[in-house]
């Protein structure tokens, strides 16, 4: 972790912002979220937008970001599509066509890089891209394996294996399907969205970012994503990623800043004194002796978790959740939703 004795809005000219669980869940406003947003732009920091998601074009992303009370235009919107689309133009000559195993938001995104989406493979074409579609038929996934192993070029949207369903029944992602052209074939595809490094590489040629920060939910794509991008990152606990699960987190996991929500945009962030076992962030200590985090203080619940990463991060191997949970409950975390 850093420290930051300035706003994140201010310190960073570029928000990288992933959209469910941060900005929204499913179609409902985080709390927090739209005012924090507008604040950060009024300090004048950049924001994107930037999703795995490959079924929706920009246009209805900034619909639903508008929607949910931040004002946004596709121009705002990055997505996976996108990142697959510009990878497809750098290695095929204009105009070339792409089997499509997916939705509108990939074919969009062929068409304003010049190429031509088709559906079948008989014409064999040079690449084929899947990309996630809740209407995704087995007849376009056969044409898929085909095209692959005639020799087409397989790229995937993303290797997300489940996808946010507000609760209930799982719904597999992308990822999951993915495995079906990939184990029919042998033929494993070249991924874009994150955590690979050209969702974030799109990211930054479109935005220009000199200084940017990933912001998002989840560990193994935003934060791993950040990690292979050589970005700084915020974690925020407003989608899927827990406080004792963001703790025992990898090094590649291991976010830059921790905070509740989007207000941690708007605030400094006090670096960990480290002396010894002894790491002290605003009014908390945590000592570490061995797999033992013994916590002492009071203040911001925030600055305590701070310096609680601190402790179970001094190593690469994540400690034990249970060597965590009971200096974690001494801090009395706002609930997550």
């Amino acid at each position: 972790m850093k420290g930051s004795d300035r706003p994140l809005s201010e310190a960073y000219d570029v928000a990288l912002l992933d959209l469910d669980g941060v900005v929204y869940v499913g179609q409902r406003p985080v709390p927090a979220a739209a005012d924090s947003l507008a604040k950060a732009r009024a300090a004048g920091q950049r924001l994107a937008f930037v999703t795995n998601n490959a079924s929706r074009t920009p246009s209805a992303v900034a619909a639903l970001l508008n929607h949910v009370g931040v004002p946004a235009q596709a121009d705002d919107v990055v997505t996976s599509a996108q990142a697959a689309a510009r990878l497809l133009a750098e290695r095929l000559p204009a105009g070339s066509e792409v089997l499509v195993v997916g939705g509108m938001g990939l074919r969009h995104a062929l068409y304003a890089r010049g190429l031509r989406p088709v559906s079948v493979a008989s014409g064999r074409p040079p690449a084929v891209v899947q990309g996630y579609d809740p209407r995704l038929s087995y007849g376009l996934l056969s044409e898929g394996a085909q095209a692959v192993s005639m020799g087409a070029l397989f790229v995937g949207s993303n290797r997300d294996l489940t996808i946010p369903g507000g609760g209930g029944p799982l719904h597999p992602g992308n990822g999951a399907l993915l495995r079906v052209i990939s184990a029919a074939t042998g033929v494993e595809p070249i991924v874009t969205g994150k955590p690979e490094r050209p969702l974030h590489h799109e990211s930054i040629l479109r935005t220009g970012a000199e200084r940017p920060l990933v912001v998002g939910d989840r560990l193994d794509t935003d934060i791993e994503g950040a990690h292979n991008g050589g970005a700084d990152s915020l974690l925020v606990f407003t989608g899927v990623t827990g406080h004792l699960q963001a703790l025992t987190a990898p090094p590649e996991h291991r976010p830059t800043y921790l905070a509740h929500d989007l207000t941690g945009l708007l605030v400094p962030h006090p670096e960990v004194a480290r002396d010894g076992a002894r790491h002290s962030c605003g009014g908390w200590t945590v000592t570490r002796d061995g797999d033992r985090f013994d916590i002492t203080g009071s203040g911001e619940p925030y600055d305590g978790l701070r310096a609680l990463a601190s402790a179970a991060w001094q190593d690469a191997a994540p400690p034990a959740a249970e060597a965590l949970s009971g200096a974690l409950d001494a801090l009395r975390l706002p609930r997550l939703r």
